[in-house]
């Protein structure tokens, strides 16, 4: 023990340098635990659908119109926003928010949680992830 501190005190900047990277990981792995909790993968999305959860298409209706996920419900992100209650009747099931890209279904993934729903998730990278995956969309 007594040579851990001598090192210590000869070399601070080495044992700044080990105590920042530590930190440095304990961020960034907390950071992915909390987003992993709430995204999911296209694959994985599958298994949701499959398994009954509800899908919530959060574009506008033009785009919603353009291809969507079979069975989706169009709730635009602005509706959505003006009353988080209006699917208080599914608070029960599992919901799958869905955008283009993943993030503003993320952001209304949080906002539902928010409202009281359980089991959220949204769609890791949108539609365009799906589109990557060859995975259906009807119009």
């Amino acid at each position: 023990m007594s040579q851990l501190v001598e090192f210590a005190t000869r070399h601070p900047l080495l044992v700044a340098g080990l105590i920042a990277a530590v930190l440095a990981v304990m961020f960034y792995e907390l950071r992915l635990r909390g987003q992993g909790l709430s995204h999911v993968s296209a694959a994985d999305a599958v298994r949701l659908i499959n398994k009954g959860a509800l899908v919530v298409d959060i574009r506008k209706p033009e785009e919603f119109q353009a291809g969507h996920i079979v069975n989706a419900r169009n709730v635009p992100l602005g509706l959505l926003e003006h009353d988080p209650q209006l699917l208080s009747k599914k608070k029960n099931r599992v919901v799958l928010t869905v955008c283009d890209s993943g993030l503003t279904s993320a952001r209304a993934a949080k906002l539902l949680r928010k409202a009281g729903f359980e089991a959220v998730f949204s769609l890791k990278s949108g539609l365009t992830g799906w589109r990557a995956d060859n995975l259906p969309l009807v119009k």
